[in-house]
């Protein structure tokens, strides 16, 4: 299997001409009915191999981290670190696999963050004594946070993995919240605002995303494949703060009120993925529409049944979304304004050839 990065890489090593890649890329559009931005290409694993080299990798850095453990806490993380920076240099750089890849990556960004927590659970008491106040301790998470994602920073310079600009912008996301934290003292036990601050944090690597996503429309390079993971790190960040704060994952009973209004989000952000072309949020938020789901229809009296009848509406309603997603997404995109559509990936009805005057 290969995807767009694979054949913009193979036109830029004049292995394809331009004319015949697009040519390829407008008859596979033509066989499955979509324009190619449609079908949200990713590049996971290009064949067994690669997850057989990500579990081969993952066993080294278990037992370099568990090596490192007994030396000295820190050295674990340091050891996880420094062995998947190592593997990077041939799986990644060399072998352009796709799997071990985004493995050695994540795997590089927690062993950075886990050297520096390593070393403050070993010395943290004797540096800061015994209690470490609220605020001090969120200034030093947001610590952490910034040298991992200037760590994670070098990486993508030196390797290039999508993935990698997700991670970053979650340490850098997790600095801003525990920053504001800090600054404004100890958030209420219901966790009111660290919620609101990751829901603005969301949005705000939603809108990162969608930068990334309106410099590749086509979805051809790279570029797109970060945009994919910036949605995929969104979607979460978005979804459950919103729903937390209307309740929904604080009891067991939301009313039939609140489920409805958890619906009613639930079809705008389906709205949102189709005018956007992507659809995580939708599978951010299939959880909470699920509970909200299942407590109406026990309200309406199917205690019985309520999940069963969950399951069979939502199922259903997702398949057929799926199997319709091209046509719904050309009625979306045709009720924005055109500086807005044009902006964002085509659709059926804009790639359809038009009859002969």
């Amino acid at each position: 299997m290969y995807s767009e990065s694979d054949l913009q890489a193979a036109v830029d090593a004049k292995v394809l001409t331009p004319e015949a890649a697009q040519a390829f890329r407008s008859h596979i559009a033509s066989v499955r009915e979509a324009p190619g931005a449609d079908e949200e290409s990713f590049r996971l694993i290009t064949g067994f191999n690669d997850i057989f080299v990500s579990i081969a990798a993952v066993i080294l850095l278990v037992a370099v981290g568990w090596i490192g453990e007994s030396i000295h806490p820190a050295l674990a993380g340091a050891f996880v670190a420094a062995s998947a920076w190592g593997l990077a240099e041939y799986f990644t750089r060399k072998r352009r696999m796709a799997l071990p890849s985004i493995v050695l990556v994540l795997a590089f960004s927690a062993g950075v963050c886990a050297t520096m927590i390593g070393f403050l659970f070993k010395h943290g008491e004797d540096i800061f004594g015994p209690r470490l106040g609220d605020t001090t301790a969120a200034i030093l998470f947001g610590s952490i946070a910034a040298v991992t994602a200037v760590a994670t920073w070098f990486h993508w310079k030196r390797f290039m993995v999508p993935i990698t600009v997700a991670a970053g912008t979650a340490a850098l996301a997790a600095t801003a919240v525990a920053l504001v934290l800090a600054a404004t003292g100890v958030p209420g036990p219901d966790g009111t605002l660290p919620m609101i601050l990751v829901l603005i944090a969301g949005l705000g690597v939603f809108t990162l995303a969608m930068w990334w996503d309106r410099s590749d429309r086509v979805r051809q390079t790279r570029r797109s494949d970060v945009a994919f993971w910036l949605h995929l790190l969104a979607a979460p960040m978005i979804a459950h703060p919103a729903f937390h704060l209307l309740g929904v994952t604080r009891g067991d009973d939301i009313g039939s009120g609140a489920a409805v209004l958890v619906i009613g989000i639930y079809i705008l952000f389906g709205l949102i993925a189709l005018a956007i072309d992507r659809r995580a949020l939708l599978v951010s938020a299939l959880a909470y529409v699920l509970f909200a789901m299942t407590q109406l229809f026990r309200t309406f009296g199917a205690v019985e049944l309520n999940v069963a009848l969950t399951a069979f509406v939502i199922g259903s309603a997702l398949l057929l979304l799926s199997a319709f997603w091209q046509n719904a997404r050309a009625a979306v995109v045709g009720l924005l304004p055109d500086n807005l559509a044009s902006q964002l990936p085509a659709t059926i009805r804009s790639i359809s050839p038009r009859p002969a005057s």
